[in-house]
């Protein structure tokens, strides 16, 4: 049941829209998953109480810094995903919460702002894989893009990210009035009904690709772990 955490240091980069988008994704596909709102806007526990909220997602609201590793722990075992959408601020629950993550993801706009709020993140990763000793798998979500054209600023972000090493998902999250919509009519896309919204089915198909990446990496990621324990335990 791998940790999935969604952060950066600015608020308004899209980590809540893309950790619901995500969670329902998953449970439309059988799995069950755990959301643990860490966010002070709460906009995750203020979604599960709409109507429509699909089977197999619970919403864990209220969390501290110093409960947020038990809390995890103790979903371990009970639920197939563990997803964190964490407060837009560098501190310590974002960094226990991260120092147990399986995969970490950054979704950043492309702005300047939004490149300096997903940096700080960054540097905190770098900082705490030095503290445990291990590789905090984490990656860059880019969010909000056209769904025409890639702007310049966008370009710009994703290219210093590349040539700073740092991996960017390939699928990014387009602008759609179906993502903002969650939030109003509650559910996930699945619950949407056909012709409220429109571009339902562009949307549909861009969550899904994400969560298919999302889901490729981290069986990568595992594959890759215990090919390593298996190669250390032989030395």
């Amino acid at each position: 049941m791998p940790v999935i955490s969604f952060a950066n240091a600015k608020g308004g980069a899209g980590k809540t829209t893309a950790a619901l988008l995500l969670a329902t994704e998953l449970v439309n596909r059988g799995s069950t998953v755990t959301l643990f709102d860490a966010d002070p806007q709460k906009w995750l526990s203020r979604w599960a109480e709409l109507p429509n909220l699909p089977r197999g997602i619970t919403v864990v609201s209220e969390t501290s810094a110093s409960s947020i590793v038990s809390q995890i722990q103790d979903a371990h075992g009970s639920t197939d995903y563990i997803i964190v959408d964490l407060e837009g601020t560098e501190n310590l629950l974002v960094a226990n919460a991260v120092s147990i993550s399986d995969l970490v993801i950054v979704p950043i706009q492309g702005s300047a702002m939004d490149a300096r709020g997903g940096a700080k993140i960054l540097g905190l990763i770098n900082k705490l894989q030095k503290i445990v000793q291990k590789d905090i798998n984490h990656c860059v979500l880019l969010t909000r893009t056209s769904p025409l054209v890639k702007t310049r600023a966008m370009k710009t972000v994703h290219d210093r990210l590349a040539a700073n090493g740092v991996k960017v998902l390939i699928t990014p999250l387009v602008e759609r009035a179906a993502f903002r919509d969650l939030f109003d009519f509650g559910g996930g896309l699945a619950q949407l009904p056909e012709g409220a919204v429109s571009n339902l089915d562009k949307a549909r198909q861009n969550a899904a690709a994400y969560t298919s990446e999302i889901r490729n990496l981290l069986l990568s990621a595992t594959s890759r772990q215990r090919w390593t324990q298996k190669h250390k335990a032989a030395s």
